[in-house]
């Protein structure tokens, strides 16, 4: 549910995986097919999972960072890792690159650029994400929602963010 001032998107559990299922359904009518799904950890790791069973593809994993303060509402510096981890040796042929959102679009286009130029076996590459705000600089090729006013998504998992192990305890009483 998007706020009245547009600032903020809440979505539940329910909500997040229709839009995954949609997403999937996106790639799928457009005919492509691809030999791998590439998931940039953290964002892009549920949705990767989900439509690596969809599409019955291996998942890949590269970890990228770049919101740390303040629970992780605060972009800083883009980390990206140097290696990818997969089941089938190196990443090759089509890949479908997956997150949660093109935010600034800058996080996607580093890792594309940084793709094309040192994985020379990925000889197609596509970006499907759930969301694209207005304020994004790339423009992915599959995506579900597009956000003109540029709200902070609060999905369904961020109260782990600010949990921690104590809070845990005391929920738990353990």
């Amino acid at each position: 549910m998007l706020t009245e001032d547009g600032k903020h998107l809440y979505v539940s559990y329910d909500e997040y995986h229709n839009l995954i299922e949609k997403l999937a359904l996106k790639v799928h009518q457009s005919g492509w097919e691809f030999d791998t799904i590439l998931c940039l950890a953290r964002g892009g790791l549920r949705p990767g999972d989900i439509l690596s069973r969809i599409f019955s593809k291996p998942l890949a994993i590269m970890s990228t960072s770049s919101y740390r303060a303040e629970a992780g509402t605060v972009q800083g510096h883009l980390d990206i890792a140097r290696f990818i981890t997969t089941p089938k040796g190196e990443i090759a042929g089509k890949v479908l690159l997956v997150d949660d959102l093109a935010d600034s679009g800058h996080t996607l286009r580093a890792v594309i650029d940084m793709l094309r130029t040192n994985y020379a076996p990925i000889i197609e590459l596509r970006s499907a994400v759930i969301w694209t705000k207005g304020v994004s600089t790339f423009t992915p090729d599959y995506s579900v929602e597009f956000l003109p006013s540029n709200p902070w998504i609060h999905q369904p998992f961020e109260g782990y963010d600010s949990l921690g192990p104590d809070r845990l305890l005391e929920k738990w009483k353990v």
